[in-house]
C-alpha cells in the first residue's frame, strides 16, 4: 500500500528531496515507524509536504506530487499558511471562500484520476504563542482566521464523504496540561510531543478507513 503525506511545513519537517526513505522528523516518520513496525513490508511511505505551502500551492503541484505517485491512501494537512501569509507586510494569503473552492477542485480532480484512493483531511490548528513566537504578535488574526479554514476543511470532508481528523480541540486540551509552546513551539509548528499527538490521531483515523 502506498501512503502519501501531503501538506506544508508541519508535514515537510525536513524530509528529503532526494529520496523517499527520509520522510522528515515529524508525524509522517512516527506513522511510518508505527505502521511499518506493525505491518512489515506492507507499505510504501511518501512525504511531499512543502514548507510555506497554501492550498493553491498544493493544487498547482497536484500532478507531480499526488497523481503521479498513485497513492492508495493520502492525508492532507493544509490551511495555516493561507492565513499566515496574509498577516505579513506583503499579504499573499488565501481567503476562506477561495480556500474552500480550491480545496474542492483539488479533491474532485484527485478522485477523478484515482477513484479508489482513500483520503484523510487533517484540521489546521494553532495555539496562542508567547514572545518571539509566530502567533504572539498576530494572535487576533490567527485565532479568528485559522478556525475558519478548519471549518472549510471539515466542510470539504463532509461534502465528499472523506475522513476528517480534528486536531484543534485536542491541542487546546493539551495546552491545559502544559504551556502551548510545549506542544507547538511557535504556536504553529509542533514539537516532538505535538507530532506524537498528530500521529495518534492519524493512526486512529487510518484504522477506521
Amino acid at each position: 500500500m502506498r501512503i502519501l503525506f501531503q501538506g506544508d511545513s508541519i508535514t515537510d519537517c525536513g524530509r528529503s528531496r532526494e529520496n523517499n526513505v527520509n520522510v522528515g522528523v515529524g508525524y509522517p516518520l512516527m506513522v511510518k515507524a508505527e505502521l511499518g513496525f506493525a505491518e512489515p513490508e506492507q507499505h510504501e511511505f511518501f512525504n511531499r509536504g512543502i514548507s510555506g505551502n497554501r492550498i493553491v500551492d498544493v493544487y498547482a503541484r497536484m500532478k507531480k506530487d499526488i497523481l503521479n505517485l498513485r497513492p492508495d491512501v493520502m492525508s492532507l494537512l493544509i490551511g495555516v499558511n493561507d492565513v499566515w501569509h496574509e498577516l505579513g507586510e506583503d499579504p499573499n494569503g488565501v481567503d476562506n471562500d477561495k480556500f474552500f473552492k480550491i480545496y474542492c477542485m483539488l479533491i474532485e480532480e484527485i478522485k477523478a484520476a484515482l477513484p479508489d484512493i482513500k483520503l484523510m483531511i487533517l484540521e489546521p490548528f494553532c495555539l496562542p504563542g508567547t514572545a518571539t513566537t509566530a502567533t504572539e504578535e498576530k494572535w487576533q488574526g490567527f485565532s479568528t482566521e485559522v478556525p475558519k479554514r478548519a471549518a472549510m476543511a471539515k466542510k470539504v470532508a463532509e461534502k465528499y464523504g472523506l475522513t476528517f481528523i480534528p486536531l484543534q480541540a485536542g491541542f487546546d486540551a493539551l495546552a491545559e496540561k502544559a504551556e502551548p509552546s510545549y506542544w507547538l513551539a511557535d504556536g504553529v509548528h509542533p514539537t516532538a510531543m505535538g507530532h506524537r499527538y498528530i500521529m495518534g490521531e492519524w493512526m486512529k483515523a487510518y484504522k477506521s478507513l
